[in-house]
């Protein structure tokens, strides 16, 4: 054991003696350490803030608009236009022809140009007619000449779109802010004759709840007279009945006094022949004969207008009956008229005053400022954006997966520079030579990140935790410098080759700056094995909030990998550190390596 610590020891020596024995290699060991932060320190510098430095790029505007009249005013939406843009500094706009607009966009010379058409307002105020027509304008764009200027572009284009519907919802606003005045006044007025209606409905009731009660009262008057009539009706009957009695006593004495004088007369003629007393008793039965029948008719009339009367008092007490519940009936009606005068007033008053606070409020939408509704029709909802961990620029957003990438190519370029070593020909084990090299590998990769980490400050990166983003960094930094080291002194060129694959890999599967999700499902699928996964998440953590149920399992997982691949490197080291000399050996008798 002490053998093997003082050989270590010896390789170190001859490492660190080797690093200043010659001012050359000096610098070069320099630019080592400072390069890889530059990778990472330019990148971040150069996507700082890329929406915020639009102004530079060219894009150009050709008005044709011919203007049209909208309510009595000549109004021209393409010069309005142009006149916000000149005030807009998102953009180098130009504004041209549209000939020179075309051709320049096609030789490149602008990104991008918008053509605004001579019809443009008169299809803008066309919303207000019964034929409305939608405004178009054209958007050329050169997909050629560069990427991202083209999707920069596109948020130009999106601006300009943005302010002429603006300018269509200022007209469309002025037409309707008339249109709700016309509405208001005529609600106003609407209500104020549901109103006068009402109280005319209730005087109506009112006067219905007042003949209802002079119908009952008549009810009543009608219902006494009734009574009265069927009490006269009563006497009558009785009164026929008697006079109906005494004609049938009359006809009965007179039937009697009949049977008596033709007796007498049949004496009279029996002892008598004169002619007179013939003429006197004939006459005498002729009138008696008579008075007889006449009787007889008095008595049949007597009975008959008993009868009649006995009906007339029957009927009475019907017409009594009926008329009491008529009387009945019209009180119900005088109730029943006053709770529908009472209801439909109600009903009416009520629907007047909600017409009257419709009225109201119209009447205070009316009176708003217009820019105010202006302002409240283009965006009648409000998004309130809040943050959760708030990164002030773009750059420090971006900075953990450049941090990290530099990381990645400082180690990859400090194992293609310097010689790992092998254990063929000397006196040295692998595990000797592994260990011993190692050193001034890991001693490189920590001035490196040092570089890096003073660098970021000077660039004003935003930092929440300053102790773990530096002790992060120290320990990405290493974990990669031992990771490749391990590689390239297990397999040499061919270790090399590997992490240039893996540094390729990664690049677009860590989802450093896009999302893994929308990559290719093979990213998808090796996001978990890359070391550079849980390197940005490490960092991130640290420089823009810290969140320990994220950094300890991926500070687990990073460590792992560097670990396993420590061992598995030794033990493929200890197995063809020989194969590997003699395959590097090859390389350099060809003359090309």
């Amino acid at each position: 054991m002490i053998e093997i610590n003082n050989n270590i020891i010896e390789i170190i020596r001859k490492d660190f003696k080797s690093a200043f024995s010659n001012p050359i290699v000096t610098i070069v060991i320099i630019g080592l350490i400072i390069i890889p932060s530059l990778y990472a320190l330019l990148n971040i510098q150069a996507c700082w803030d890329p929406y915020g430095n639009t102004g530079n790029v060219a894009f150009a505007i050709a008005n044709s608009d011919k203007g049209a009249s909208f309510d009595g005013v000549n109004i021209n939406v393409g010069d309005e236009l142009v006149k916000d843009l000149r005030n807009n500094d998102k953009f180098n706009w130009t504004f041209v022809t549209e000939d020179e607009l075309r051709d320049g966009v096609y030789k490149g010379e602008y990104y991008a140009g918008i053509v605004l058409p001579e019809n443009l307002s008169k299809n803008v105020v066309s919303i207000t007619s019964d034929d409305p027509q939608q405004a178009k304008l054209e958007y050329i764009v050169n997909m050629k000449e560069n990427p991202v200027a083209a999707k920069l572009t596109d948020s130009g284009s999106t601006a300009v779109y943005n302010a002429l519907n603006a300018k269509i919802i200022e007209i469309i606003n002025l037409a309707a802010y008339g249109k709700l005045g016309e509405l208001q006044s005529g609600l106003a007025s609407g209500a104020g004759q549901l109103a006068s209606g009402g109280s005319q409905l209730a005087s109506g009731a009112g006067q219905v709840s007042s003949g209802a009660s002079q119908l009952s009262s008549g009810a009543g008057q009608l219902s006494d007279g009734a009574g009265q009539l069927a009490d006269g009706a009563q006497q009558l009957s009785d009164g026929a009945g008697q006079v109906a009695a005494g004609t049938q006593q009359a006809s009965d004495k007179v039937n009697m006094y009949n049977t008596e004088i033709h007796q007498a007369t049949g004496y009279i003629r029996e002892h008598t022949s004169s002619s007179a007393i013939h003429e006197i008793t004939d006459e005498i039965d002729s009138r008696s004969d008579n008075v007889a029948g006449k009787v007889g008719q008095l008595n049949n009339g007597a009975g008959q207008v008993a009868n009649g009367s006995s009906s007339l008092a029957a009927n009475s007490q019907l017409l009594k009956g009926g008329i009491d519940e008529l009387a009945e009936g019209s009180l119900s009606l005088a109730a029943g008229s006053v709770l529908l005068s009472n209801a439909a007033t109600q009903a009416l008053f009520t629907a007047a005053a909600s017409l009257a606070s419709s009225a109201d409020s119209l009447a205070s939408i009316t009176g708003i400022n217009e820019t105010i509704l202006g302002d409240y029709f283009y965006a009648p909802v409000k998004l309130d954006r809040h943050e959760l961990f708030p990164v002030p620029d773009y750059g420090s957003q971006v900075s953990p997966f450049y941090l990290v990438l530099s990381m990645w190519v400082g180690a990859l370029i400090t194992c293609a520079m310097l010689k790992p070593g092998t254990s063929e020909g000397t006196k040295y084990s692998p595990l000797e030579m592994y260990a011993g090299k190692a050193v001034i590998f890991l001693i490189l990769s920590l001035l490196q990140c040092s570089v890096t980490i003073i660098g970021a400050h000077l660039l004003g990166i935003y930092i929440s935790n300053e102790i773990m983003f530096i002790l992060s960094c120290l320990t990405v930094s290493g974990v990669f410098m031992i990771f490749v080291y391990s590689l390239v002194s297990a397999l040499g060129d061919v270790g090399k080759a590997v992490a240039i694959v893996l540094l390729v890999l990664q690049i677009s599967g860590t989802g450093g700056i896009y999302p893994v999700e929308i990559m290719a499902p093979l990213f998808n699928i090796m996001n978990p094995i890359l070391p550079m996964t849980y390197a940005i998440t490490l960092v991130r953590e640290a420089q823009l909030g810290l969140i320990w149920s994220n950094y300890i399992p991926a500070l687990a997982v990073l460590l792992a990998i560097g670990f396993i691949t420590v061992i598995v490197m030794l033990v493929i080291k200890s197995k063809a550190d020989k194969i590997t000399h003699y395959f590097e050996k090859c390389l350099e008798e060809s003359g090309l390596f």
